[in-house]
């Protein structure tokens, strides 16, 4: 009997590598067709929106897709590390430390290049350092391959040929060449990575060369930043977010539903993690209540600089990431109350959690794995429905009982 065993399983170790490939191959060429079919009709689009004929056909001819996108595309760090893991390390002290170092070197032309704009260099330096490691990774793929295959992928169809029109405008204009327009596999560029079009209508010329050169000025790429973010609405002279208490039996149901003055927090229990009350001259607008890694783990008001620092990437963990660095980077004490140790949890466990939820009535949007607002609003509305904190953080515990049968 062992040995019949034994016989199977490598039987089935030769047989099923070949049929494996087999399928992988078949999967392959229904990409290229997919591809193929995109390409031709996309090429109509480029035509009907005014770039020369030239620059479409010489571009575009003999396109294939880049398969390192896709597989980048479902993999996002942002959305698929625990909380607290992404955050240490973007916002570490050593990252900090190489920030303050590099902002340091660039003065005083940073300070003189986005002084009239109002944005912290602290925060720009820190982007700098999020988006390109204070520019040390700038990225290795061809902005028009991965927005074509992104385009044809079919799942951001829309950015993507906007971008991609975006690219092979800035190249019909003679400002680059297609071989500087290299950046990540999401196709943004230069060391604050812009997305293309955000190239065309924001990148300025801040240190006076006569070009937009957000690959090899950090000035030109710190001060373009700068304009995104006072396009976006940045606040002058307001903070991005504030650390918070809560207190007993607070009902975190609130979390990322509620919008309000401060002083409607102060009446909710909310104080400063060092227990001072709140400022309420801070920023004077509306604020957000979040606390990412759950009722255990610090708390945040989110301000709005906060929401235009997601202009840049909307995720929580990316813009709260970006503003604790640019506190590190600025020299400001760290957060009071410490990350908790999270269990990572794996994709098919997120999309079990989603398809529980579903189940049960609340709406996650289509199950994917990622653990966005949608998806805490449904655990948040679930948990208070069992008498639970309605934190709305997915740990192991509560995916047990979201798995387990109603009682």
């Amino acid at each position: 009997m062992k040995r019949r065993t034994f016989l199977a399983t490598a039987a089935a170790a030769l047989v099923t590598p070949a049929l494996g490939a087999r399928s992988a191959g078949d999967l392959e060429a229904a990409a290229q067709t997919a591809f193929t079919e995109w390409l031709s009709a996309f090429r109509i689009t480029a035509l009907a929106s005014g770039l020369p004929a030239e620059v479409v056909e010489r571009e575009l001819s003999g396109l294939v897709p880049d398969p390192r996108v896709r597989g980048s595309d479902r993999n996002q760090p942002e959305f698929s590390r625990p909380f607290s893991h992404y955050v240490r390390r973007a916002a570490s002290e050593d990252r900090a430390a190489i920030g303050r170092r590099r902002m340091a070197e660039l003065e005083p032309g940073l300070s003189s290049a986005v002084s009239a704009l109002g944005v912290p260099t602290e925060i720009l330096v820190a982007i700098w350092g999020m988006e390109s490691g204070y520019g040390a990774n700038l990225g290795d793929h061809d902005v028009i391959r991965s927005m074509a295959t992104l385009a044809a992928d079919g799942r951001r169809r829309g950015f993507a040929e906007d971008q991609l029109l975006a690219a092979l405008r800035i190249i019909a204009s003679g400002e680059w060449p297609r071989g500087r327009l290299v950046g990540s596999w999401a196709g943004a560029m230069g060391q604050t990575q812009f997305i293309p079009s955000s190239f065309l209508s924001l990148a300025v010329d801040a240190d006076g060369d006569g070009r937009r050169d957000l690959w090899g000025s950090a000035l030109d790429a710190l001060a373009s930043s700068a304009n995104l973010l006072v396009r976006a609405g940045w606040g002058r002279g307001q903070g991005w977010a504030i650390e918070v208490t809560t207190p007993e039996a607070f009902d975190f149901s609130v979390a990322e539903a509620l919008s309000a003055p401060l002083p409607v927090w102060r009446d909710l229990g909310l104080r400063q993690a060092d227990g001072s009350n709140l400022d309420l001259d801070e920023a004077a607008a509306e604020a957000t209540l979040i606390v990412p890694t759950g009722a255990k783990g610090p708390a945040f008001l989110l301000l709005g600089n906060h929401f235009v620092i997601r202009r840049y990437n909307n995720a929580v963990t990316y813009a709260l990431a970006t503003g604790l660095l640019a506190d590190g980077i600025a020299g400001r004490a760290g957060l009071v109350r410490a990350w908790p140790e999270e269990a990572p949890l794996s994709r098919a466990d997120r999309i079990g959690a989603q398809i529980a939820l579903q189940s049960a009535g609340y709406d996650v949007g289509e199950p994917d794995g990622v653990v966005g607002q949608r998806t805490r609003a449904a655990l948040r509305a679930w948990q208070k429905s069992r008498g639970l904190v309605a934190d709305g953080y997915l740990s192991p515990e509560i995916l047990g009982l979201l798995k387990s049968p109603p009682s």
